[in-house]
């Protein structure tokens, strides 16, 4: 179900036309020749989340957002357009359903040449269907 899921949730972010106009790539692992800005899943993990009934996956997704901006709030309207795509995710899905999408963490570093990479990290809890 992890990988699964990792398809569907770069589908639905690269099917979002707001953010498609405003990044250059949203890919499953950082873009070597990409100028910035773009989105990409930095790591995933998974873990058992089966009941008796039904298998089930609590996976933890990890995407980092590569952007330029001098100022601390460069790239704030762009990350809540990330995380409101993200928390709509639909909910059913081929193979599994999504039980819960939870926020967990974010991350900014500002790096050099006022480049910024903010990491987001979400948990998802699947039920095979």
């Amino acid at each position: 179900m992890e990988i699964a899921l990792r398809a569907a949730l770069l589908g639905w972010l690269a099917a979002d036309a707001t953010l498609s106009g405003q990044l250059n790539a949203i890919a499953e692992e950082a873009p070597s020749r990409t100028s910035l800005p773009w989105l990409a899943i930095s790591a995933s993990a998974s873990a058992d989340w089966s009941c008796k009934t039904s298998a089930g996956r609590e996976v933890r997704v990890a995407l980092e957002l590569q952007c330029r901006g001098d100022t601390p709030d460069a790239a704030a309207a762009l990350v809540s357009a990330i995380e409101a795509r993200i928390e709509s995710l639909p909910r059913a899905q081929a193979g599994f359903a999504v039980a819960t999408v939870q926020f967990l963490r974010a991350r900014v570093e500002q790096r050099g040449e006022s480049r910024r990479a903010i990491l987001l990290e979400y948990r998802f809890r699947l039920m095979a269907v």
